[in-house]
């Protein structure tokens, strides 16, 4: 099996700022962006998770002092969360007390950042944990067999060959060959794929999930795209 990771590009992540200071939030996403990062805003815990509901983001910076919840408690319960856990996230905070550090890292964060700091050191954190939580290979492009996925290109190959998918289906091979071998139930499918906020019903998935094996079918790599009795679908090049 030959895999090779998919990597981002900058223009297509997405940092959530989660501050309720409003001069600091818009400062930091003014230098985001002009990093070329995508970005979205929440001034509270409440929001934060709305905002993660309806689109999934890549990273989050997360205030440690929050109106409703604390910084610290939301990263607790992102990091319980099956559908959050995996999210980078980066503790931005005025406390800057070596034990203060440990409780954040302890808590969750991946890394820690001490009020003020630079635009320019920010943007370093981000691509240099976004780095660590992607797997080095050729940008974009994941291979099972002779299934190819090239994200760079929008397009699917299976033997050199163009496989015609609509938008759905496509992200939700996208989404799969992202995360082989695991098992995902209808309805995390619909959050992740389909994002939180369309009300759909659970079928819905199975309808899409036969579409794409239809269109692997001819190349006999429909296999790949798997039903787990009771559980769900995955992808994976083992059988059974």
């Amino acid at each position: 099996m030959k895999r090779q990771a998919a990597r981002l590009r900058k223009e297509e992540t997405l940092i959530l700022v989660i501050e309720d200071e409003q001069p600091i939030r818009d400062l930091i996403a003014f230098g985001l962006r002009r990093a070329g990062f995508q970005v979205a805003l929440a001034e509270n815990c409440r929001a934060a998770r709305a905002s993660i509901v309806d689109r999934r983001p890549d990273l989050l910076l997360v205030d440690w002092m929050l109106p409703d919840m604390s910084g610290l408690e939301l990263t607790r319960q992102l990091r319980k969360d099956p559908n959050t856990q995996d999210i980078p996230i980066i503790m931005l905070t005025a406390r800057a007390d070596e034990s203060d550090k440990v409780t954040g890292l302890e808590g969750g964060a991946d890394d820690y950042m001490t009020k003020p700091f630079s635009a320019r050191e920010l943007v370093a954190r981000i691509q240099a944990l976004l780095r660590r939580r992607t797997p080095a290979g050729n940008d974009e492009r994941i291979e099972f067999a002779g299934l190819v996925l090239d994200q760079a290109g929008h397009r699917v190959l299976a033997d050199g060959h163009a496989v015609s998918l609509g938008p759905t289906e496509y992200r939700l091979l996208v989404f799969l060959m992202t995360h082989p071998d695991r098992v995902y139930a209808r309805s995390l499918l619909l959050d992740r794929v389909w994002g939180g906020n369309v009300y759909v019903e659970e079928r819905t998935v199975d309808v899409h999930i036969r579409r794409l094996r239809q269109a692997l079918e001819s190349s006999g790599y429909d296999r790949f795209v798997q039903t787990v009795r009771g559980a769900g679908y995955r992808f994976s090049m083992q059988e059974g």
